[in-house]
């Protein structure tokens, strides 16, 4: 019976640490030392209405807009609460279909030459919100086509909203599509 009341107490006092106060000291600090990131990274529109977050991925496929990453979640691409790839291998036969529907969609929009990995293959994610800098810079011609905006405008655009490797080291300069899109607002034609 003592073990059993041992068992009980800790149970209850583990739940209480574990369950209330962790998570209130730690979302508190949180919101004390970040608070834009702990609320989501949203981002608002002109008329302050939240239109997204510098987290997550979103859909572009209009020809004035930069194009993201494909997604490969489940039910609809760039499905926030199904995060996750397809998990299918470089030898899938349904994979290779996939990618290579996919690249004739980018021949069709205009796009010439080597396509970058990223915008033929999904993330691990799937929501995955940057591409390559190699990606954007070979979207370039295509929006400014069809913004009539000139190359070098659109080409100084995405070289101000680049962002470096992160803590000057890790991993490689990206570009945030949807930071990216909205900042094609600012141009002129």
């Amino acid at each position: 019976m003592n073990d059993l009341k041992a068992a009980i107490l800790l149970f209850i006092t583990f739940t209480v640490i574990c369950g209330g106060i962790y998570p209130l000291a730690v979302t508190g600090i949180a919101q004390a030392v970040f608070p834009r990131q702990a609320n989501g990274s949203f981002i608002s529109g002109k008329d302050g209405k939240e239109i997204g977050s510098v987290l997550i991925g979103q859909p572009f496929s209009d020809p004035q807009y930069f194009w993201p990453r494909p997604s490969a979640t489940a039910e609809f691409g760039y499905n926030p609460a199904a995060s996750g790839g397809s998990n299918a291998g470089p030898t899938n036969p349904d994979y290779l279909k996939i990618v290579a529907g996919r690249v004739a969609d980018l021949r069709a929009g205009g796009i010439t030459g080597p396509i970058p990995a990223d915008l033929a293959q999904a993330s691990a994610s799937g929501i995955d919100p940057h591409i390559s800098v190699a990606s954007a810079r070979l979207q370039i011609p295509r929006v400014a086509r069809s913004r009539g905006l000139s190359e070098d405008a659109v080409a100084a655009l995405v070289a101000r909203t680049t962002e470096g490797r992160q803590f000057g080291l890790l991993g490689e300069p990206r570009v945030n599509v949807l930071v990216l899109n909205l900042n094609l607002a600012t141009l002129q034609p």
